[in-house]
């Protein structure tokens, strides 16, 4: 056993199962993901570490537990296809594609979209697809998903991930007028057509930039 492997499985049992997550699927991913192939060389003593780091561009990777605790929120039972605004450094898809069938990750931010696909591919990811667009308008040509997941604060419901869900599909997704604080929601899409929504938990994320989020720079950035 690594020192590495070590840190992951107190991680687990002490950040993730020890604070009531208790999705065996969730853990087991969690448990199989070198979190440390996912921040920089510099940070990667902390990389088990109960805390978000940043990862570039002004953005982060998720703490572990919410990493956990929204993916739990889905609700996968293994096999479905799902989305995942905000690829970042792709840790959250590669816990994603532990469960599911296919992993669709989009990502805003040119060099990040180009590190999560190596960072992914370099692990051996291959039911993950990475793609550099506006998060905010999902991925129509992939839809419908059984469940998305969006990694940034949103300033109200993006109603055009609500329609990329299929019947029965679960969205989760950090809502607030303040790009500080956010309400996580999930929101289900039920068999006659209509959304039910539920708040999870108060949380805090990196705003979600686009289309159908906060206004920023252009809406897609390439690579330098």
């Amino acid at each position: 056993m690594t020192d590495f492997e070590a840190q992951r499985k107190r991680m687990v049992a002490d950040h993730i199962r020890g604070r009531g997550i208790s999705d065996e699927l969730v853990l087991s991913a969690m448990e199989k993901v070198c979190r440390e192939a996912f921040v920089a060389a510099q940070f990667s003593f902390l990389a088990y570490e109960d805390g978000p780091l940043p990862i570039g561009e002004g953005q982060t990777i998720s703490q572990p537990y919410v990493v956990a605790f929204m993916i739990e929120a889905l609700a996968l039972k293994g096999g479905e296809r799902v989305l995942e605004i905000g690829a970042g450094s792709g840790y959250a898809a590669a816990v994603l594609a532990q469960i599911a069938g296919e992993v669709y990750a989009v990502e805003r931010i040119g060099p990040l979209a180009h590190k999560a696909a190596s960072n992914l591919d370099g692990q051996g990811y291959r039911n993950v697809h990475v793609h550099l667009a506006d998060g905010t308008r999902g991925w129509e040509d992939a839809e419908p998903f059984d469940a998305i997941l969006v990694s940034a604060g949103a300033p109200a419901m993006p109603d055009m991930l609500k329609r990329q869900l299929a019947p029965g599909g679960r969205l989760v997704v950090p809502v607030g007028d303040s790009r500080q604080d956010q309400e996580l929601i999930r929101v289900t899409r039920l068999a006659d057509g209509r959304f039910e929504q539920k708040k999870l938990a108060d949380v805090r994320f990196v705003p979600l930039i686009g289309e159908e989020g906060w206004p920023g720079p252009s809406a897609v950035t390439t690579p330098t």
